[in-house]
């Protein structure tokens, strides 16, 4: 597949900001995607309707979309319902991802109904996964893309190393496009990645979140970083 092609081999820069943070907008978020492509990422991982449309403007890359929506009760949020996946692909997006674990999601979709909606919409299934058991469940679902999303983010896998290389490793014996995603914070890890068999790696708190990395550099510093106004 061409956006495969594209993607293989290559950095996705994700594209993310904290909620309230002053560069949570769509037009910064749109120009740090542009940055992020214009320095030789294969493509960019976004969330957030508006943000994704003001980027689609903007890039030539191939994008991941998602939304984040949190439904109390439940604990998956990454492209919940078969409603959440319409919005976003109608965003333009490649790509759309979704959690893939076995967890129970909102609307009642499985992760069948999940990938489904997505291809009815034109776009490929990221399958955002916690365990080598999540993503055989995706690729037989029809995912064509498997991540390390979730690996250490559930209560099954709480406490990995991160990044999950060793998950990497697991997916990459299977038939399917693997990308590594979570906890990479530096380009050893991201060869590290690539060595266990990644297609794709995508990287973001370490590129692109400004409070998060301010905040690292700042706690080695006498003052220490101060609480948000």
């Amino acid at each position: 597949m061409k956006t495969l092609e594209r993607l293989h081999g290559g950095l996705i820069v994700s594209v993310q900001a904290w909620e309230g943070s002053a560069i949570d907008d769509p037009a910064v978020l749109a120009a740090m995607a542009v940055a992020a492509q214009a320095n030789g990422a294969a493509g960019v991982r976004m969330q957030g309707v508006e943000n994704l449309r003001a980027a689609r403007a903007r890039l030539t890359l191939p994008m991941i979309g998602l939304v984040k929506i949190a439904y109390p009760g439940f604990a998956t949020y990454i492209t919940p319902t078969v409603d959440a996946v319409r919005d976003v692909a109608a965003c333009g997006v490649e790509i759309v991802a979704f959690d893939a674990t076995a967890r129970p999601h909102p609307d009642g979709s499985s992760v069948d109904a999940l990938v489904r909606a997505i291809h009815a919409a034109g776009a490929l299934a990221m399958a955002d996964c916690a365990s080598a058991g999540d993503a055989l469940a995706a690729m037989a679902a029809g995912a064509e893309i498997l991540a390390t999303t979730l690996c250490g983010y559930t209560e099954d896998t709480k406490g990995m190393a991160l990044p999950a290389v060793s998950l990497v490793a697991e997916l990459a014996e299977l038939d399917a496009f693997v990308m590594c995603e979570g906890g990479v914070h530096h380009p050893d890890q991201v060869a590290a990645a690539f060595g266990a068999g990644a297609d794709a790696v995508v990287v973001g708190t370490a590129i692109t979140n400004t409070d998060w990395l301010v905040r690292e550099f700042a706690s080695r510093a006498p003052k220490g970083p101060s609480a948000p106004n």
